[in-house]
């Protein structure tokens, strides 16, 4: 079975990724997890990445980052001011759960998250999580019972107060399979599939597809600015070959419910950088 883990990340990706990829998923029948960030798209400031990190320069250039967030991303936060990204659309995060999509937690700031978070103290994390998980209750009246960490980067403090918050599960990690998140002692159902944006755009699609045709169970990282935007057309071409072998597209939820808890390991977790990223993830 494949599961669609739908990432947030952007006002622009909320505004105009989001309606593609439902549209999508609508023309082939299939249901997702959307995880949204809620609260200030400060991807303006990125620029100190490109700064710090030659690798970020070089994901920009890769991915025609233009192209996929458009002129005004990079200035929010900076020259621009930051809006806020699920909190500003409350009418299509209704229309996300009204067509039958499972809707859960992404991030409060996802910016300061994937830049600053081993910086910051416990209690700014803590504060992240209620801002974030306050304004996700308010959008759409329930609390989440997932989270999915920004960029794949948590640390030991964030999965202290991942467990007080019983999720039914997370998805934090890039890893192979399944399995008990150390520390939370949490089912973690990992993304272990890569990214479109992480390989050539001409050999995404058969890359990706050739490790789904070997079976089990996978989870596919999709991003709303990504496969909502310029490669949208990659996307579609990937669904029309799972659907055409009858490959089982769910929800991470639905995914749960097919699994045997008991018969899985207990595992912790490490960074490490992973080809086509620009930092380290948790694997």
């Amino acid at each position: 079975m494949l599961g669609l883990k739908i990432d947030v990340d952007t006002h622009e990706g909320m505004k105009r990724g989001v309606p593609c990829l439902l549209q999508t998923l609508r023309e082939f029948n299939l249901k997702a997890t959307f995880f949204l960030s809620i609260g200030p798209d400060k991807s303006g400031r990125a620029i100190l990445q490109l700064i710090k990190n030659p690798l970020f320069l070089k994901k920009m250039f890769r991915t025609n980052a233009v192209g996929l967030y458009g002129w005004k991303t990079p200035l929010y936060g900076t020259l621009l001011p930051a809006p806020m990204i699920a909190l500003s659309f409350p009418d299509l995060v209704r229309r996300i759960v009204e067509e039958g999509h499972e809707l859960q937690f992404h991030a409060w700031d996802h910016r300061l998250w994937q830049d600053e978070l081993i910086s910051k103290p416990e209690k700014w994390i803590q504060d992240w999580f209620s801002q974030g998980i306050a304004g996700f209750e308010k959008l759409v009246g329930f609390r989440p019972a997932a989270f999915g960490a920004p960029s794949w980067l948590i640390d030991d403090r964030v999965l202290a107060i991942i467990k007080k918050y019983k999720f039914d599960y997370v998805s934090c990690t890039r890893a192979k399979s399944p399995f008990i998140l150390d520390i939370a002692h949490v089912l973690e159902i990992p993304s272990d599939l890569a990214c479109f944006e992480e390989l050539n755009a001409q050999e995404g699609v058969s890359i990706i597809f050739k490790e789904i045709k070997t079976g089990g169970t996978h989870v596919l990282p999709v991003h709303a600015e990504v496969e909502g935007g310029i490669f949208n057309s990659k996307f579609r071409e990937l669904l029309q070959n799972v659907t055409n072998l009858g490959i089982p597209v769910l929800p991470l939820q639905e995914m749960k419910r097919k699994m045997n808890l008991n018969e899985l390991p207990i595992r912790k977790y490490r960074m490490e950088l992973l080809p086509g990223r620009h930092s380290p993830c948790a694997v």
